[in-house]
């Protein structure tokens, strides 16, 4: 099984904040990665680093937390969509457009709707999104 990883469910990971119900859905996600595999556009490795650059920086967690949550991450099935890059300037943007996201959402929106793969995400608005474009929530 594959599925497509929002960048808001990795972050629940790192924080480990949020209300209950995103912690547990980020929990079931992480669980399932086990026996699925995570697809993720070519954004979201800058997502996460720049998340993780920010919360330093911030003093919210140490760069020993940072790394082992990398560490965490490269011992999990996550295969980064090189065609993304491909998209961004055509279906990507025109799912930015007609959903009012970001391009970075977008990303995710496309790969989805692209692969007919669900969706990972505790974005609302992203969330919305999908439901109308008639991608599932994993």
């Amino acid at each position: 099984m594959r599925f497509v990883l929002d960048n808001s469910v990795t972050m629940r990971w790192f924080f480990g904040d949020g209300k209950p119900h995103e912690l547990a859905y980020a929990g079931r996600v992480l669980d399932a990665m086990r026996e699925a595999q995570a697809l993720v556009p070519v954004t979201w490795g800058l997502e996460v680093a720049n998340v993780v650059a920010k919360a330093e920086e911030k003093a919210v967690v140490t760069e020993a937390r940072s790394g082992a949550f990398l560490e965490m991450l490269d011992e999990v099935d996550i295969e980064v969509d090189e065609a993304t890059f491909k998209q961004s300037l055509s279906d990507t943007l025109q799912l930015a457009r007609r959903y009012k996201l970001s391009a970075y959402d977008a990303s995710y929106l496309e790969l989805a709707l692209r692969l007919g793969l669900d969706l990972a995400t505790l974005d609302e608005d992203l969330q919305r999104a999908a439901k109308k474009a008639g991608v599932k929530k994993f």
